[in-house]
């Protein structure tokens, strides 16, 4: 493959470039879903093509193709080089990017069981399995499975003389339980919300997640949080479990420092950022207990946002967001790295696929572990809602004021976890939030969450993220009653 990123690259240069770098991908998708004992979803698909940028004039020019010959890859990359001329008739400025080394490498995300060959009927009736044994109970309404596995392969190059060859397997799954009872809709997901647990690893994590052994016990909180008193209303202190931590990451710390955002560069999906400039390495984000990093590095762990370098040929970087409650650094790529003064690349440009152009991406957004052990967190809080598993979400377009809501709260009293609550929500600001958390678990209640589907850009680009977080605990938090009658 890389002689069409050959090809691509020395047509641009013939065509007045002064940098260019391409991609070709190789993608391939396996979707499997089930709801009440029927085969919802059984697709599989691929893709082969050639992502092209080209800088001419002091402007980007972006092209792709999937006809792979040498006229088409020639075609693509003189069409490159044309858009970047066309818009250097309108510039305010030249693009300026921070220096980066080139690199000839390999890399590759270790998995054990490649999904693609697991035979579909096994897998279908791992989920036919789940659904089954949550329909068992009596009285739900709906049982919902799923399975998602991606297989992407890239061949990048640039005229700095990077040859880069990454291999990223994909997989995930989940399931849901919902009852729906007079004009009331209740639901419980495993292990997670909005399609379960994903992350760079083969066909063992689905394994793993042992979908029918957690099936019944899902759809039994389904039904019995109808029967459940309503979380009450007021401040109070409040306990997040690591994936509703996530998420709460995702949206109020993830895209909040993506700095195309800040600089106004991107608004199109989901707005802009409070994180102006003059925040940075002054804003108290958080309480000193408090550390967030951007790690895309195999050491952090296989999330989402796991690989070996970016796609602009960066090494995966840790950088530190949040240290010690202060704001310390944004997701940069090779361009807005200079609107900081940087000295290199944050490494975080990707790209959905071919034929989409690469732009500032979370990598692993993660809050890292504290020192409490979970029994004692509970034990050392008199009063408190413990809150599991995300149900929706609300944030404005400067990621400042939001609302969340989870599937089910849990009512501690004086250290120990009683009755079960329903519809449970919280709501704040931003920085006041992470400013009024007390206590974090310890490594050993971490986990690394994947989140398959976080949309930016337009055209809109779907990507993984991953967000690790261990459960927290935050004090006078404005709670409520989602969907209360």
């Amino acid at each position: 493959m890389q002689e069409w990123t050959a090809l691509a690259l020395d047509t641009a240069k013939t065509r007045g470039a002064s940098f260019a770098d391409a991609r070709v991908v190789d993608l391939r998708l396996r979707d499997l879903s089930t709801k009440n004992g029927e085969v919802g979803t059984l697709a599989e698909s691929e893709s082969l093509g050639l992502g092209i940028r080209a800088l001419a004039n002091g402007c980007w020019g972006f092209a792709s193709s999937d006809v792979l010959t040498r006229e088409g890859v020639q075609a693509c990359a003189a069409q490159a080089v044309a858009i970047a001329r066309a818009s250097a008739m309108a510039k305010r400025a030249d693009a300026e990017m921070v220096p980066e080394k080139a690199y000839v490498d390999t890399w590759q995300n270790p998995y054990v069981k490649d999904p693609f060959q697991i035979p579909l009927e096994r897998q279908l009736d791992l989920l036919l399995a789940a659904d089954h044994a949550m329909r068992r109970v009596k009285g739900l309404t709906l049982a919902e499975t799923s399975m998602q596995f991606r297989r992407l392969e890239q061949w990048y190059a640039s005229t700095l003389g990077s040859r880069i060859h990454q291999l990223k397997m994909q997989s995930g799954a989940g399931i849901v339980a919902t009852s729906f009872v007079n004009d009331e809709i209740q639901k419980r997901s495993y292990p997670n919300s909005f399609g379960g647990q994903h992350q760079l690893a083969g066909y063992e994590l689905v394994e793993a997640l042992d979908l029918p052994g957690n099936a019944q016990r899902v759809a039994e909180e389904a039904l019995a949080l109808h029967k459940a008193p309503q979380c009450p209303e007021g401040e109070r202190t409040i306990i997040l479990e690591s994936s509703q931590l996530g998420l709460q990451i995702h949206e109020s710390i993830g895209h909040p420092i993506e700095l195309d955002r800040v600089l106004g560069m991107e608004a199109n999906f989901a707005g802009m950022s409070f994180l102006t400039l003059d925040k940075l390495g002054k804003l108290r984000y958080a309480s000193d207990i408090v550390n967030v990093v951007a790690d895309a590095r195999l050491e952090h762990g296989p999330g989402l946002g796991t690989f070996g370098y970016d796609d602009e040929g960066v090494p995966a970087k840790r950088t530190d967001i949040i240290k010690g409650g202060l704001f310390t650094g944004y997701l940069s790529n090779r361009e807005t790295a200079v609107a900081i003064r940087l000295r290199e690349s944050g490494g975080t440009m990707r790209a959905e696929s071919w034929n989409r152009l690469p732009i500032i991406r979370m990598t692993n957004i993660s809050l890292l572990p504290g020192r409490w052990r979970y029994e004692d967190l509970l034990a050392d809080t008199d009063d408190a809602i413990l809150m599991e598993t995300n149900r929706s979400w609300s944030i404005d377009d400067r990621r400042y004021h939001f609302q969340f809501s989870t599937e089910i709260g849990w009512e501690i009293k004086h250290g120990k976890k009683t009755r079960m609550l329903k519809n449970p929500s919280y709501s704040g600001i931003t920085t006041e939030f992470w400013n009024s958390c007390d206590a974090i678990c310890s490594r050993d209640y971490w986990t690394l969450w994947g989140t398959p589907n976080c949309g930016k850009g337009q055209p809109m680009q779907t990507m993984g993220t991953g967000h690790g977080a261990a459960p927290a605990r935050f004090r006078k938090i404005r709670v409520g009653m989602a969907f209360a009658k």
